[in-house]
This record gives structure tokens, sequence and C-alpha cells, in this order.
């Protein structure tokens, strides 16, 4: 039976593992579509192209909110596995479903509104829009 539960544990710990590498990779692939426009601008000198950037960006803000909403629906899974919630929902063995994580932190909205995110996405977007401005009043 323990030997069960530990097995079930790694299984989501790996879920987990996943939803944060994807994370990550989608913070990777934004700077680089920034930065790829950003370089584009810089041989054209075409401002739209920084006005453009501020599209992905938004997109992979709401990617990078799923992913992370996923992340945690999963940890309040491994939680409850592990028996460390104060009232554990029942989780059969090997089963993997999230669908009772739902509002609070599990909300898609407060994760996509959430300091780190926000932080990151937000002041990229800004930046851009800021940097977009000036370049217009310049020329």
């Amino acid at each position: 039976m323990l030997e069960e539960k530990l097995k079930h544990l790694e299984f989501i710990q790996s879920t987990i593992n996943r939803m944060s590498a994807n994370s990550f990779h989608i913070k990777g692939w934004m700077i680089t579509i920034v930065s790829a426009l950003l370089a584009i601008f810089a041989t054209t000198k075409n401002a739209d192209f920084v006005l453009v950037a501020i599209f992905p960006t938004a997109i992979f803000w709401l990617l990078d909110a799923y992913y992370l909403t996923q992340e945690r629906k999963f940890r309040g899974l491994y939680n409850d596995v592990a028996g460390v919630t104060d009232i554990p929902e029942p989780v059969k063995s090997f089963e993997m479903r999230i669908k009772e994580y739902t509002g609070g932190e599990y909300s898609y909205w407060r994760v996509l509104t959430s300091k780190t995110i926000l932080t990151l996405h937000l002041f990229v977007i800004i930046a851009l829009g800021v940097l977009y401005t000036i370049l217009k009043i310049i020329n």
C-alpha cells in the first residue's frame, strides 16, 4: 500500500515538473520572439515591429498562466494523496483527476494576475508600448 502511494506521488510529481518546465519554456520563447522582433525593428527602423511584439507577449502570458494553473491543481492533488492538507480529498490509487481543484488558488484568473506572472508579462507589454510611443514621437 505504501509503495503504491509513493509511486502515485511520483507520477503526480513528474506531471508537476512537466507543467513547470512548460512554463519556463514559454517565458524563454516569449523573450526570444520579442528579441527577434526588436532585432527586425533595429534593422528596418519600422516601429510597427515593436507594436507587433505585444501580441505574442500577451499570448504567452495566457499560456503561462494556463500551465501554472495546471501545476497548482496537480500540487493540490499531490497534497491530498500525501495527506498533508487539513481536509484531504479522497483520491483513488493512481487517479489523476484535477477537476475538483477549482476556485481560490486554483483559479485561472488568480494565476493570470499573480505577482510573478503579472510582473514579467505586463512589464514587457508596458515597456514595448512605451518604446513604441517614444519611437512614434521621435519620428
